[in-house]
């Protein structure tokens, strides 16, 4: 085996805390330093422990309870920031809402995660969500319009309980409590909601800030949106284990993210290779007026050398994993040579396992083992259990390789699951919604390569009997009904699948239907 390096054998085990507990650390020791930088707000570190302090026993007056859930759908604002502190001080549970669904998929993640308290933006995005939730069948307690009078008056509600029940909430907590619920796509028709703990999310976010190198006199951009555990835990979190300022916008838009760091001077930044090739893309950028020295980055080695060399990210740390590892199973660290950081291989967090599950083969499926895995899936015990065998070990789906050092390497996808512009996109998922028009009768979606979004779906669909549609009329009628990511760009009418890669037991194989599409639209 290849020596490992000295300062990996420098780290220990992340410590075990809860959100709270953090906050109050981090307020005590830096005051009136800016802590967060969102949609025109700017907050100290003082001022967002006040606020979420006032916020969680708004909490209580508004009857959430420990353990309760309350949902959050709206963009990377300082509400949400506040909303997430106060509600895991009093050991609720936040849900993150993904702004891009649609009706059909909010009523499904309200009623699957038990959502009683939703705090919302009426519209974001040219979605209304105000008139959306009016046609969902009432099930919620309360919901609470964030850009209203209705958060004013919830706020000062929060002045009539007692700060006594608040210190009496926090003591109850502990590192093992859920923290947050992510949603994810999986193999399922909808989402699943993962069950992230503190120990989890805090735990792998100080493991990424040291990984990274971020301290308290940095300014941390993240475009990533806080529906998504790489905006919770390696953007917020990140900046609130190491005393950074965390700087986002509500939505993200290359011009307008180029704005805010040229004027916030941002020393860090993180995302996927879409995000940054859209920024370097922009007829806004300016290597010179950038700031950044480091952060990470989802991405290839050529990406990664295009990031380092045009954004002059000479710390640019790579960076996999997945929601039900909270998110972050390996990160490179700063201190290694770049080209071990570009190579796309990086060891775990200590305290932390991986291994490759075909035995005897250098190349498998990735298994995660330790702290920071979830503890199952929301009310779905039989696929917590596909998930998370009897030693504990998570099984990825995703395909790697571990070298002699010890380094985890991402190679592919085990499962059907294929990422657009950063989200996950289930093919089952899209494949349902196409079996609901009429003239479909049978519907297979694969994931097929995009210059700019990494990749985009592709359906290749019978129709019924008689039945008459063309390929655009099809990707029209699917934008309207479900998330904008989720909707084919490119449709194939064919009479039969046999020829396209149908096994015997009349399963498609994904696999070679996706070779088919590389040749028939000529993305190979």
């Amino acid at each position: 085996m290849s020596e490992r390096p000295g300062w990996l054998a420098e780290e220990t085990p992340p410590p075990r805390r809860t959100l709270a507990s953090l906050l109050h650390e981090q307020a005590a020791a830096h005051g009136e330093a800016e802590a967060l930088v969102a949609g025109g707000t700017r907050l100290t570190w003082r001022a967002l422990e006040e606020r979420s302090r006032l916020a969680a026993r708004a909490l209580i007056a508004l009857g959430v309870k420990r353990g309760g859930h309350i949902g959050i759908l709206m963009g990377n604002t300082a509400e949400w920031v506040v909303l997430f502190l106060a509600a895991a001080r009093i050991g609720a549970v936040t849900v993150p809402v993904n702004t891009r669904f649609k009706k059909s998929e909010l009523e499904y993640c309200l009623g699957q995660a038990g959502i009683r308290y939703l705090f919302y933006v009426e519209r974001f995005l040219n979605i209304d969500f105000a008139a959306m939730l009016r046609e969902i069948p009432a099930r919620l307690e309360s919901g609470i319009a964030v850009d209203t009078v209705q958060w004013n008056s919830f706020l000062h509600s929060g002045h009539a309980v007692p700060v006594v029940r608040l210190l009496e909430a926090e003591a109850l907590s502990k590192p093992d409590d859920v923290l947050l619920i992510q949603y994810t796509s999986g193999t399922t028709s909808f989402p699943k909601g993962a069950q992230l703990t503190h120990h989890g999310m805090l735990g792998n976010a100080y493991c990424a800030a040291r990984r990274i190198g971020a301290r308290a006199e940095d300014r941390y951009y993240s475009p990533r949106p806080f529906y998504h555990v790489a905006g919770t835990t390696l953007s917020l979190l990140v900046a609130l284990t190491s005393g950074a300022c965390l700087l986002t916008t509500p939505a993200f838009a290359p011009g307008e993210a180029l704005a805010l760091m040229y004027a916030e001077r941002a020393t860090l930044m993180s995302g996927n290779d879409t995000i940054f090739q859209m920024l370097l893309a922009h007829p806004d950028f300016n290597r010179a007026r950038l700031q950044l020295r480091g952060g990470w980055a989802a991405a290839g080695p050529e990406v990664m050398d295009r990031i380092r060399t045009l954004m002059g990210m000479e710390g640019l740390c790579l960076a996999y994993g997945l929601s039900e590892a909270s998110p972050n199973v390996v990160m490179s660290s700063w201190q290694e040579p770049f080209d071990v950081r570009r190579s796309g291989a990086a060891f775990p967090h200590p305290g932390m396992e991986v291994r490759i599950a075909t035995s005897g083969e250098m190349r498998g499926e990735i298994l995660v083992r330790g702290w920071s895995v979830m503890k199952g899936y929301w009310n779905l015990p039989e696929e917590t259990a596909k998930a998370i065998d009897a030693e504990g070990w998570l099984h990825t789906g995703d395909l790697g390789a571990i070298d002699d050092a010890g380094r985890l390497r991402f190679t592919g996808r085990l499962k059907d699951i294929f990422r657009v512009g950063g989200e996950n996109v289930s093919p089952l998922e899209v494949e349902e919604l196409l079996h609901a028009h009429p003239a479909i009768a049978f519907a297979q979606v694969i994931g097929v390569p995009d210059a700019r979004l990494g990749e985009v779906p592709c359906a290749y669909v019978m129709l019924k009997s008689g039945a008459a549609l063309e390929p655009q009329e099809l990707i029209e009628w699917c934008r309207p009904r479900c998330a904008g990511f989720k909707a084919p760009r490119y449709v194939k009418i064919v009479a039969e699948f046999d020829s396209l890669g149908m096994t015997g037991s009349s399963k498609v194989q994904k696999a070679k239907l996706r070779e088919h599409a590389l040749r028939e639209f000529g993305l190979g």
